[in-house]
């Protein structure tokens, strides 16, 4: 697992598996506040988006909070409904879940999913936890909307096209988006149940003037960015996206990202058409 600080609210840090980016967020107490009295009233507050993937990145977690003199955090934030981004309650289990209403309601309709597809993972590569997976009272969020950290707010955006549901969270005074599954320069874009080319290129252009005022990109999977680069991966991915519409198997595959995964992924992407 690697830890790295984009901002003095905002940590990354990376599993050693898959990639996956979970990111750290403090919302400053009483900074800003009009009066002395709201100030002395607000108090720092954290929030964890998505997480690392395996049991001992999770157990490092409330370590790593303390070490970076972040408060334990006050609530948790899925972008999505994949199981890889929902095990912050294995780190955190007394804390509540928030996610985007299209996430809660795929989480209802699919009960159980992402706790069988974590066991799957973790039969196949012989991975124990402590305990199974439990999202407990899971908060629909509004998206578009916002969200109030500490005396701060966040922006929720919608997403959609590599799943049916999901947001992406711009953290306007760190200038950091967390855009969820997209923008990754490791894998390709990809449609799983619920999604589509139309939606995916409907959220590339949804995302672009987020990124264009970026300062760091931290996409689900894969190195983080600054906003110059992820500009790239947004015209990558839509000659990737457009070429599948038209040209099936045939498509090219965006540069750094041919390898046989990712040409397994992009089979998949044609038989999701």
């Amino acid at each position: 697992m690697r830890a790295v600080s984009l901002h003095r609210d905002v940590l990354v840090v990376t599993s050693a598996l898959l990639q996956v980016n979970c990111v750290i967020l403090r919302g400053a107490g009483g900074e800003g506040a009009a009066s002395a009295e709201l100030a002395d009233a607000v108090a720092d507050e954290t929030f964890v988006i998505d997480s690392p993937v395996l049991p001992d990145e999770l157990d490092a977690l409330p370590t790593l909070l303390e070490q970076a003199q972040f408060p334990a955090p006050s609530g948790l934030l899925a972008t999505h409904a994949d199981w890889d981004h929902l095990l912050g309650r294995l780190a955190f289990p007394g804390v509540a879940l928030g996610c985007a209403e299209s996430t809660a309601q795929r989480l209802r309709t699919a009960p159980g999913t992402a706790q069988r597809e974590l066991r799957s993972f973790d039969e196949e590569l012989m991975i124990e936890r402590r305990r199974p997976l439990a999202l407990g009272s899971v908060q629909a969020l509004p998206v578009p909307g916002r969200c109030q950290i500490g005396s701060r707010e966040l922006e929720l955006h919608p997403t959609g096209g590599h799943t049916m549901d999901g947001m992406a969270i711009w953290v306007p005074w760190a200038r950091v988006l967390v855009a969820g599954d997209y923008l990754s320069t490791v894998e390709i874009a990809t449609l799983n149940a619920g999604g589509g080319v139309d939606g995916y290129l409907a959220t590339l252009e949804r995302l672009r003037p987020l990124v264009a005022n970026s300062e760091h990109v931290v996409p689900g999977h894969g190195p983080i960015m600054d906003g110059d680069r992820a500009l790239e991966v947004i015209a990558e991915d839509q000659r990737y996206l457009r070429a599948l519409g038209e040209l099936g198997l045939a498509a090219e595959l965006p540069p750094g990202r041919r390898g046989s995964t990712q040409r397994s992924a992009h089979r998949q992407n044609v038989t999701a058409l």
